[in-house]
């Protein structure tokens, strides 16, 4: 008998339909946080709840993402790497980056189209657009979700606020607007962040704030342990300042990274430079139209088609004076390195008054243990001097003939002739010691 021709295909429809079962995803409560349902046409893959075993061996490590765009609109979706790539535009070992093998790391890389970020528990791919967060459930991540549902709308409603500005047949927000005018045209007027720096100073902010939280708990546990051990040297105190010194150095890796890519960053104008996704946007959108009105005269100008295409193979491209006007991030970034380096001094004085109680504790060690040595000295001199006292009651006990055991009386003055010596011996035995400084005062 031959197999049925028709069995592969039944198979094969019944892995369609397990790939659009919809995922059931539970927030915590009060997290303020909507499931939006995904429509079929998008590229994300569920699992039943039944099957969520094998429906992560078939989507390939899908993980949960929240997407959020500049208007305050957030929806949560479950999307695998390929569909991640597709949609911001970089490469894979970004995506790694996020990963948990490097989830002690703080990084903020620039690409052509998004600024990856990861601070601390922060993992997010930033557009001129939208914020893609990567396990916005968790609970460390929460207030920033928040934070971006409370301050974005709210500056979104601002910038309509100022109305469109028409730019030849092109239509530009307010703030993009200001970014696309030249720093000469906007000097001396406040503009308003674009999205990515807007998305950088809450996650900066956030970060910042639950580190210094953390100094702020660490110092209020320190100071009284430090001061216990100070009075009392025990192995109960020992032990908890050594949790404690192993909980501040772990801090401060965390406070130094953070304070280190930030400084990284402000080294180097060009890595700034290429943070401006929104200037880096509204030129290629300028440049799309410039070109489109070139062809429908048909004129094609070089280097526009140079710049276009330039754009879609990925390089960066920014005009010269943007180049050099990066004041905005600048002083951004320097207020959070502030902060940064403010909490990183807070927490190398807790380092020093460690290392002071430490001083003091060994001090005090020294103290007692030459206090100990002075008390081991002094009974050596007196066991001297009670040996030479034996070594007398020692020769009388043998059996020699002596005239003196015929005598009454004699027994009390040779023991208290021996008391007395074995007692002068001690002091002069003290006495030199005094003078050699061997003993203290």
């Amino acid at each position: 008998m031959g197999k049925n021709p028709f069995s592969f295909r039944r198979t094969l429809s019944r892995r369609r339909n397990l790939r659009k079962v919809p995922v059931v995803i539970n927030p915590p409560e009060n997290s303020g946080i909507e499931i939006v349902p995904t429509s079929k046409n998008d590229d994300v893959a569920g699992t039943s709840s039944a099957g969520m075993s094998k429906g992560k061996k078939k989507l390939g490590g899908a993980r949960l993402w929240m997407k959020f765009d500049k208007f305050g609109e957030s929806e949560l979706i479950e999307w695998d790497k390929s569909s991640i790539i597709k949609r911001v535009g970089i490469p894979a070992r970004d995506l790694r980056i996020l990963g948990p093998v490097f989830s002690h790391s703080s990084n903020i890389l620039a690409r052509e189209r998004a600024m990856v970020v990861n601070l601390e528990f922060i993992k997010a791919i930033v557009t001129a657009e939208e914020v893609l967060l990567l396990d916005p459930l968790r609970q460390e991540v929460l207030p920033f979700v928040e934070q971006l549902r409370q301050q974005l709308p709210h500056k979104s409603q601002v910038m309509s606020k100022a109305g469109p500005i028409y730019d030849g047949d092109s239509k530009l927000g307010s703030t993009e607007a200001q970014w696309a005018r030249t720093p000469e045209a906007v000097e001396g007027e406040q503009q308003e962040l674009p999205f990515e720096f807007q998305v950088l100073e809450i996650a900066l902010e956030v970060v910042c704030s639950y580190l210094n939280s953390n100094v702020v708990e660490l110092e209020k546990h320190a100071y009284p342990v430090l001061d216990e051990l100070a009075r009392n040297v025990s192995t109960k105190n020992l032990e908890r300042v050594r949790s404690l010194k192993s909980n501040l150095t772990h801090l401060l890796a965390r406070v130094q990274k953070v304070r280190d890519e930030i400084e990284h960053l402000l080294d180097d104008n060009e890595d700034m430079a290429h943070l401006y996704l929104t200037r880096k946007l509204i030129q290629y959108q300028q440049s799309e139209g410039l070109l489109n009105l070139a062809t429908s005269n048909a004129i094609v100008p070089q280097h526009f088609l140079h710049r276009n295409s330039s754009y879609r193979s990925g390089s960066i491209m920014t005009s010269n004076y943007w180049d050099d006007d990066v004041e905005d991030l600048e002083m951004l970034l320097e207020a959070y390195f502030m902060q940064l380096d403010g909490t990183r001094n807070r927490i190398l004085s807790v380092r020093e008054y460690i290392d002071d109680t430490e001083d003091y504790v060994n001090i005090q060690l020294d103290n007692q243990r030459n206090e100990l040595i002075q008390l081991q000295l002094h009974l050596t001199i007196a066991s001297f001097a009670i040996a030479i006292d034996t070594l007398i009651a020692g020769f009388f006990g043998m059996n020699i003939p002596c005239s003196l055991y015929t005598k009454d009386g004699v027994f009390g003055y040779v023991v208290a002739g021996g008391i007395v010596f074995s007692f002068l011996m001690y002091l002069l035995i003290l006495g030199y010691a005094r003078w050699k400084k061997l003993l203290g005062s």
